[in-house]
């Protein structure tokens, strides 16, 4: 039986029992059915009536395999989303991986070519990060990577966007920023990293960060971004040395 849209079930039923007949079945349709078919009905603007047991039958099994059908597909998407982040997510750190965050930086680029809306790139490095591995070893630079990434992702908001480029530096995407402000984000995001000692083992660990901010605006592409953002930290970090 082929139900078109917006068709009533009593409108595919060829003809109608008589009173009789219904009256004589109503009894032995409500013994097998129960009460989930007459909600069935009431459900689909169907009186119980109307349905012949065969139909309610048809019925409640096509909805049993349609919930059955919509969990599965309810599963499958928690599964996909639970794959996406994984992909997208550093294999140690809870920040994204490089190829997320070069996603991101695309986005806000895309973001300033329609609307005219420019964002912030600010690429991070840390100070200090190698004497803790050779003094301490790995696993107290993997504490400190760890702290720095917790630092950076309280300190932003939900809308931007933070990732690990390699090694000890990290990018951050401030949207919606002007490079002005971005400069004085990550110079407070630089002054916290340095202030909060990571302790380890008993010891007191401390890393500082040098930092290069650029536009991502209008006719800026993800490479130069990048590249320039890369530039500007390595400079404030060789007059840091020189200070």
């Amino acid at each position: 039986m082929r139900i078109r849209s917006g068709q009533s079930v009593t409108g595919a039923v060829s003809a109608p029992a008589s009173r009789t007949e219904r009256e004589k079945t109503s009894g032995a349709r409500s013994s097998r059915a129960g009460a989930s078919v007459s909600d069935t009905a009431s459900i689909m603007g169907v009186p119980q009536n109307e349905l012949t047991p065969n139909v309610q039958r048809a019925l409640l099994s096509l909805m049993g395999e349609v919930d059955q059908l919509r969990k599965d597909t309810d599963a499958l998407r928690s599964k996909v989303r639970e794959l996406e982040t994984l992909a997208d997510r550093d294999v140690f750190l809870p920040v994204l991986n490089r190829r997320a965050f070069l996603r991101e930086v695309s986005r806000a680029l895309a973001l300033a070519e329609r609307h005219d809306a420019p964002s912030a790139l600010v690429y991070m490095d840390l100070n200090g990060f190698k004497q803790i591995n050779d003094t301490h070893g790995h696993a107290a630079g993997d504490a400190a990577l760890r702290a720095v990434a917790d630092i950076l992702v309280a300190h932003v908001r939900e809308t931007d966007a933070v990732g690990r480029l390699g090694g000890d530096e990290f990018g951050l995407v401030l949207t919606l920023t002007p490079a002005g402000q971005a400069e004085h984000k990550a110079g407070e995001l630089a002054e916290t990293i340095a202030n909060t000692p990571i302790l380890y083992e008993g010891s007191e660990l401390r890393v500082g960060a040098a930092w290069g901010v650029h536009p991502i605006e209008r006719g800026v592409s993800v490479e130069t971004a990048m590249n320039q953002a890369d530039a500007a930290m390595y400079a404030r970090k060789a007059a840091s040395a020189r200070a």
